[in-house]
């Protein structure tokens, strides 16, 4: 897999039926090695070993239901109350951030209400607070450390 634009971490694979397998800590389970799950994992040891946010904050590819249709968020940080602290949007590496991308963690935060948010496809990361007062984003340098 390429390489991509956070510290090096160490993963399990496995591999089966010509497939290869990461480990998801998470989801405690092994799942199928894509470009987009490569970065998604990556996202997961960013958030425990760099910004220290505890596993049990950490939620990934769940269902959430937006506009009567059925969508899955990669990766939620909750807060200690249940309220969801960052979105975070995975893209495999080939693909570019673009304004759907925003737009698209920007629909699912209409029903979650993020503080934050983060768009990433590995090499380039875009992090975000959200103003609601003033309906607008605020860019970030990086996402805040757990607290």
């Amino acid at each position: 897999m390429q390489q991509l634009h956070f510290p090096a971490y160490s993963f399990r694979f496995k591999s089966s039926e010509n497939k290869i397998s990461i480990f998801d800590e998470i989801r405690k389970k092994f799942v199928i090695l894509t470009p987009e799950e490569w970065v998604r994992q990556h996202v997961v040891q960013f958030l425990i070993q760099e910004k220290k946010y505890p596993k049990s904050h950490i939620n990934v590819e769940k269902e959430l239901i937006l506009n009567a249709t059925k969508k899955r968020y990669d990766v939620v940080v909750f807060n200690k109350d249940g309220s969801i602290h960052i979105i975070i949007e995975c893209k495999a590496p080939a693909v570019k951030i673009s304004q759907n991308t925003f737009d698209q963690v920007a629909r699912y935060n209409l029903s979650l209400n993020a503080s934050y948010l983060m768009v990433t496809n590995g090499l380039q990361h875009y992090y975000c607070q959200l103003d609601y007062e003033n309906q607008q984003y605020v860019f970030l340098k990086d996402l805040p450390l757990h607290s």
